[in-house]
């Protein structure tokens, strides 16, 4: 690789189910290295639980922001890899998206639209006779280190219709006439249930989350209640979430995302 290409490297981020048990992340980023030794990638979390493309939706989502304009973002949650789900390259105003086309991306893309998007099947940036099971190593891998590289997107493959990329579906919350219904669309490391409620609409008001048939008050920070007790609050993330504090809301309340078990209610 020329000085003048090292030059024009990107940042990149990496997502993944693969956990850190195994090599598949170590091999990935081997082939990353190979082709820019380099090219900084930072870990945003291979810890999402297995086959769950809503959690990595929504990981993404609240990470990119923090990322400098023209970062890659390699994401790999794919339990439909070797089937015919496209494997996809976007450019959004922020950077690029490069993983599976199985809804991946869409909360990214439903706060900043693509740009253009791409399906990769130019095989000239694939590594040779990929695998059915691991095309994070033999596809999005190769296509992310090139894309950090410098390559023009529209190389990379045949161009397709943004409108056309997967989105999850994935309910809106809904303002009624005292609060605003929403569900659980994220379980983080600590047990708290995030919802699909902004913060902004309860922002300075008096309110309580209704859910799993508890009136649970609004606060400001964990600190507000005992330990052990209940809580509502704004996270760090912009969304309204349920938690415990010092404690664990999941395990506690049984609460899951996206089901009718886990509706919850805003009043104010």
């Amino acid at each position: 690789m020329s000085e003048e290409r090292i030059g024009q490297q990107r940042l990149m981020t990496f997502l993944s189910d693969f956990g850190d048990r195994d090599i598949y992340v170590g091999v990935m980023k081997g082939i990353i290295a190979q082709l820019n030794p380099r090219l900084r990638v930072i870990d945003l979390t291979h810890q999402i639980p297995p086959q769950d493309i809503a959690a990595a939706r929504f990981s993404l989502m609240n990470a990119y922001p923090y990322f400098t304009v023209g970062t890659v973002h390699l994401a790999v949650v794919d339990p439909g890899v070797g089937t015919k789900r496209r494997a996809i390259a976007v450019e959004f105003a922020q950077g690029f998206l490069v993983g599976p086309d199985n809804g991946i991306f869409s909360g990214v893309l439903s706060q900043s639209p693509a740009i253009v998007a791409v399906e990769l099947t130019n095989l000239n940036y694939w590594r040779s006779q990929p695998s059915n099971t691991f095309h994070g190593r033999d596809i999005f891998a190769p296509v992310a280190a090139n894309l950090a590289n410098g390559v023009p997107l529209k190389q990379l493959g045949q161009e397709i219709d943004p409108a056309s990329l997967v989105k999850l579906d994935i309910a809106e919350c809904k303002q009624t006439s005292n609060g605003v219904e929403g569900c659980i669309q994220y379980i983080d490391h600590f047990g708290n249930l995030v919802s699909n409620i902004p913060g902004s609409y309860v922002q300075g008001k008096t309110w309580c989350v209704q859910a799993a048939g508890l009136s649970i008050p609004g606060c400001q920070t964990y600190g507000d209640v005992n330990v052990g007790e209940i809580l509502a609050l704004v996270g760090s993330h912009g969304w309204v979430e349920i938690a415990i504090n010092s404690g664990n809301a999941h395990s506690q309340l049984h609460l899951d995302c996206y089901t009718k078990s886990c509706n919850i209610f805003a009043k104010y």
